[in-house]
């Protein structure tokens, strides 16, 4: 009796054919929108763009409202030139000023930091910030800890002076130091130097492009008591950036090129 009812309910080889089909039908829906999602994914999202200068690789810096300002960052603002030197660039366009900023892959720690800098960082616009810096990610510390710059700002007031060294402490809640200092050069190029150690940081800026000590004219030693609250300890990425403070646009109006001819990196 069991048989007679299978034979009864059985269904036919056309029937099971037509199930297999519609399955494998289903399958290959199935497979086609995950390969769709995957192609969306990939178009979709943009990869970092990563030039090659004196020797390391670095991230440009690309998209709106971020800090320091806010600014907007434009990755074409970057380049490097036939002779291997880096450029960077202050361009206004529809109503909006975009800045440039590199950060380098690897992380350095204590040593001498050195750039060969070509333009008139002594005539920057008001509104404008030229920054050589290493910069502490997240897993390092938060902002507004470890960091030393050399900056060359005015921070929108026309009567300040342009050179700005500053070390920023280890520890969150802590001052951080500054000197600043005027600088009047009758030429382009100069070189900017810090000098990181456990115990100090000490920082240059010299006439012309030198590897002595020749043409000072900013000098810098920072020694704290105690150092190891106020000065990091941890290797970090460098970064150059070309920016507007508060996001201000130059009063001047007039776009900038700072070229960096060279970073050289002696570990102490």
């Amino acid at each position: 009796m069991v048989l007679a009812l299978w034979s009864q309910v059985r269904p036919s080889p056309n029937a099971i054919e037509a199930i297999l089909l519609g399955e494998a039908s289903m399958l290959k829906m199935r497979l086609m929108l995950i390969a769709a999602a995957v192609m969306t994914t990939c178009c979709t999202s943009t990869l970092a763009k990563t030039i090659y200068f004196a020797g390391y690789n670095w991230t440009v810096k690309s998209g709106n409202n971020i800090g320091p300002g806010p600014n907007s960052w434009d990755e074409n603002n970057v380049w490097i030139d036939q002779s291997g030197y880096l450029h960077l660039v202050l361009t206004g366009r529809d109503g909006r000023w975009y800045c440039s900023q590199v950060s380098m892959v690897d992380r350095l720690g204590f040593g001498r930091y050195q750039f060969w800098v070509t333009g008139r960082i002594d005539q920057l616009d008001p509104n404008v910030v030229f920054g050589l810096f290493n910069y502490p990610p997240s897993d390092v510390g938060p902002d507004g800890t470890h960091e030393i710059d050399i900056e060359f700002a005015r921070w929108g007031k026309p009567q300040a002076p342009i050179g700005n060294y500053t070390v920023w402490p280890a520890e969150k809640g802590l001052k951080s130091a500054h000197y600043r200092f005027p600088a009047e050069l009758s030429g382009d190029n100069t070189t900017q130097r810090f000098i990181w150690g456990p115990t100090s940081v000490a920082f240059q800026s010299l006439i012309g492009h030198r590897d002595d000590n020749s043409g000072q004219f900013a000098i810098w030693r920072y020694q704290p008591s105690d150092p190891a609250s106020l000065i990091g300890d941890k290797p970090m990425p460098v970064e150059i950036n070309l920016w507007l403070f508060k996001g201000q646009p130059p009063k001047n109006g007039q776009q900038i090129e700072l070229i960096v001819r060279s970073f050289t990196f002696t570990p102490e």
